[in-house]
């Protein structure tokens, strides 16, 4: 029997479950059914077919050394697939007008920072000038735990707001739950093979710069789709 044979014999609602929830397993050892990047991709496009838009989800256990900040970054896909990210930006005067040239979706000063702090606005990511940072600290509990508060390290925080935008809109951004895995939609399933490939590897550089020199940070990679199973992956 093949390995895609064994996959769908596996697949009914309870194993698909069951096989999307080992991401987080205290076992090290490789499963019996792991795959090579490229089966994988093959074996989930096999339960996606007629679904081009169905989303490929990348799952990485990451192993930081004890007191690591937290695991987090940001790349530019080969790929891109998503193009409806909104960029709140908040600005006042020139900079203001110059971060709605530069195609921001929702800009302002005091009363969006207002807005925010009611719920009243829905957004992706968060700039910020560096005259309206004390004005935003305000609402950092709001924004923090989101991952979207804005601060210098991230870049997040800047006077260059066309640019921060323009990176924004294209960047793919990632961070790791209290489990230490990153969940990370990496591609649509009609992509061809060579670019999900393209786009997950470029992904698993950007996880890998958070280790610190440490040559076992990844320990486990799962890959999974919309309705698909998850598949360890053997070669990520």
């Amino acid at each position: 029997m093949s390995g895609l044979s064994r996959f769908m014999l596996t697949r009914s609602p309870f194993s698909a479950r069951l096989l999307s929830r080992t991401y987080a397993s205290r076992s090290r050892a490789p499963h019996p059914n792991a795959v090579s990047l490229e089966r994988a991709i093959a074996i989930l496009k096999a339960y996606e077919v007629g679904r081009p838009q169905q989303t490929i989800e990348l799952h990485v256990q990451c192993a930081p050394e004890k007191g690591q900040p937290p695991i987090r970054g940001s790349c530019i896909l080969p790929r891109p697939f998503k193009n409806d990210t909104r960029v709140l930006v908040f600005a006042e005067g020139e900079k203001a007008k110059e971060a709605r040239a530069a195609g921001a979706d929702i800009v302002g000063g005091d009363e969006l920072v207002n807005k925010v702090r009611e719920d009243e606005v829905k957004f992706d990511k968060c700039l910020s000038t560096p005259e309206m940072l004390p004005k935003v600290a305000k609402i950092a509990r709001m924004l923090g735990p989101k991952g979207l508060m804005p601060t210098v390290n991230k870049g997040t925080v800047t006077s260059d707001i066309a640019e921060a935008i323009k990176f924004s809109k294209s960047a793919h951004d990632f961070r790791a739950d209290k489990m230490l895995i990153v969940h990370t939609g990496v591609a649509k399933i009609g992509f061809t093979d060579a670019e999900i490939l393209d786009n997950i590897q470029k992904v698993m550089v950007s996880i890998r710069e958070n280790s610190r020199g440490k040559n076992k940070f990844v320990s486990r990679v799962h890959l999974s789709s919309t309705q698909g199973p998850g598949i360890q992956i053997t070669d990520a």
